[in-house]
């Protein structure tokens, strides 16, 4: 209602339908109630397919073009297309959260437990969660997730990546340092994970956010 009597144009961004089911009750909200009664109100619904700091990513930039002057349609054109460039890889230190969440079976969490092996973790085109791999140790996994950004990245056309951690900021400048011992000239924005998602991948997690390649030919 505050968005209607305002008569600001407006972009929502939503978190990822496929982690969530926030989209889909904005959507019926805004397409069965708001915008019959509200015909002239200017609200655009976008689908990010992202969570967490993939998603912050992705409104940091969007923020940064409507600040340059895109008008809310044609940000919801360029939103659309690049929220496929946004690549993203994490890892956790840990596998009880993931056990506790559902997302890895209690025998899975463990074998990996035992064998010390990290899941490398992403995003697919639908927005679910998925995976890009694992390593057996803490730095090697790190040394994979550097991998994966030389093979995947826009760098050096554009040097930004953010970066964030949970409750693991000695291993965040770790990693810093190993993108950096590649990348000359990176720039980190860095963040942290907050309780919700947190409580999801436990402590310990590591994770970057960067603009890569088309994800849709990958």
């Amino acid at each position: 209602d505050n968005i209607v009597a305002s008569g600001v144009p407006t972009v929502i961004l939503s978190f990822t339908s496929g982690l969530s089911g926030t989209f889909s009750t904005i959507e019926h909200y805004l397409y069965d109630e708001v915008l019959p009664a509200h015909p002239e109100a200017e609200i655009y619904l976008v689908d990010t397919m992202l969570a967490s700091v993939a998603e912050g990513f992705l409104v940091r930039a969007a923020i940064e073009k409507a600040d340059e002057g895109m008008s809310a349609a044609e940000l919801v054109e360029w939103v659309k297309e690049k929220r496929w460039f946004v690549d993203e890889m994490f890892t956790v230190d840990v596998l009880d959260a993931l056990k506790r969440g559902g997302r890895i079976p209690s025998a899975v969490a463990a074998i990996g437990a035992k064998l010390d092996i990290k899941p490398l973790l992403g995003f697919d085109l639908e927005g679910h969660l998925g995976s890009c791999g694992m390593s057996r140790g803490r730095r090697k996994a790190f040394k994979e997730m550097v991998k994966y950004y030389r093979e995947n990245s826009s760098y050096p056309e554009d040097k930004t990546v953010l970066v964030a951690d949970a409750d693991a900021p000695e291993d965040l400048e770790t990693f810093k340092e190993m993108l950096l011992a590649h990348n000359e000239g990176l720039e980190f924005v860095e963040t942290s994970i907050g309780p919700t998602i947190g409580t999801h991948v436990g402590p310990g997690m590591v994770a970057f956010v960067f603009w890569g390649k088309d994800r849709r030919l990958q």
